[in-house]
């Protein structure tokens, strides 16, 4: 029930008068909050030392609704900051996010300025686009009825390379990855590696996201933008990097253990990459695309965790997505025969959660709906005709084996 403070008393303790002046504390009028009312000066300067202790309590629930954040500078454009800002700016909450209801405790920051590339490398399609088309795709989804057969020439000349680059970018990432490094300097580190092998940060403009490489943190299921946070001890990170390089993509990705991860983040991380691993024993001519979905659903619901329905494997080489689609669920209706000489990637994203997903104001960043983590592993994989090729493998890791200590940072 309220109170009206025309009929309460003076707020200072033992004191009866009567609010004939109702003199309001104005801090509490500054943080918004009910004010106190005294009914005199001498009253409010006796009390404030004990009342003041309201002030901090309702500063630390407003800090905590607002993610610990500020809204970006006046004068920006909402979204990003010099390299050099000063840390209460980079740390800023961008203007999207202010009166967004987020589902989990992550909170976006400020990005920094897209960076560059020079001349020499050879761009996508969409690179140099003002909204990041990519027209080839548009044409191959229009007109594509068959999954492409890739041939030895190709394979050797250009996807094996793309998908080796691909693999020396993400080892090069994680192993800048540790607590109080910034995503933000994850892509610096993943665009300057991709400009010494020549080799161009797919991501980077794809229908204008803004960075390249896709950083996850915590509920984040896929394609998180870096940015000026900084990575926290316990946090898990998943890290998603695809190389174009002499006319081909090479996609993959992991998801690391930063600091002290508790139990419940370990089984996740570890499901994730179980869910992957099992579906890729699979992969061999003759199997279905639709199937590699059962198997998944069964890993991950064993160890008590659930397959996000939304986003899917894909067909990638000449072009970054392309058919077949390979979704993560179960009793999925994709259309398909593995053959060989098909290429495409398996990445199912799970959650320790509900399966649903929603997306920030950012329109990129997929969250769980109800906050709780999510991992993923992907590789770009190869149909042989025995089985099937790893093309994203580490060097000495031709099937895919658990290791903690390959993804601890």
């Amino acid at each position: 029930m309220s109170s009206n403070p025309s009929e309460s008393g003076c707020a200072t303790p033992g004191c009866n008068n009567k609010l004939e002046q109702k003199l309001a504390c104005p801090k509490c009028i500054q943080l918004g909050i009910p004010p106190a009312y005294y009914c005199s000066q001498a009253c409010f300067k006796k009390s404030y030392s004990s009342h003041k202790g309201i002030h901090k309590l309702a500063k630390q629930i407003l800090d905590a609704r607002k993610g610990s954040c500020q809204l970006a500078p006046p004068g920006s454009d909402g979204v990003t900051c010099p390299l050099d800002a000063p840390d209460s700016v980079r740390h800023s909450l961008p203007n999207w996010a202010q009166s967004y209801n987020f589902t989990g405790s992550l909170r976006p920051h400020l990005l920094s300025p897209t960076r560059v590339l020079p001349d020499n490398i050879r761009r996508t399609d969409y690179a140099d686009h003002p909204d990041g088309v990519s027209h080839s795709e548009q044409y191959d989804r229009a007109s594509n009825t068959s999954i492409r057969v890739y041939g030895d020439k190709e394979l050797d000349e250009g996807l094996r390379h793309a998908a080796k680059m691909g693999r020396e970018v993400l080892d090069i990432a994680g192993k800048a990855l540790r607590v109080g490094v910034t995503t933000d300097e994850i892509d610096r580190v993943v665009h300057e590696a991709c400009i010494e092998r020549e080799c161009y940060p797919s991501p980077l403009n794809y229908y204008n996201f803004p960075k390249s490489v896709c950083t996850s943190v915590n509920e984040v299921i896929c394609h998180g933008i870096p940015d000026y946070r900084e990575i926290e001890d316990g946090d898990i990170v998943n890290i998603d990097i695809t190389t174009y390089c002499r006319g081909y993509h090479g996609d993959l990705n992991e998801t690391f253990l930063v600091g002290n991860v508790d139990e419940d983040g370990e089984r996740l991380v570890k499901t994730a990459f179980e869910c992957l691993q099992g579906a890729l024993a699979m992969v061999k001519p003759g199997t279905l695309y639709r199937d590699l979905g059962n198997t998944i659903h069964r890993i991950a619901t064993k160890n008590g965790c659930s397959v996000n329905r939304t986003y899917c494997g894909h067909g990638i080489g000449s072009l970054f997505h392309t058919a077949p689609n390979v979704p993560h669920y179960q009793k999925n209706k994709a259309k398909g025969i593995m053959k060989p000489g098909h290429v495409f990637t398996v990445e199912p994203m799970i959650n320790l959660g509900r399966s649903h997903d929603v997306t920030w104001g950012d329109n990129w960043t997929a969250v769980t709906a109800d906050g709780s983590r999510s991992a993923q592993f992907e590789h770009t994989v190869l149909v042989t005709k025995t089985g099937c090729e790893i093309l994203t493998a580490r060097n000495d890791e031709p099937v895919m084996t658990w290791n903690k200590e390959l993804v601890q940072r």
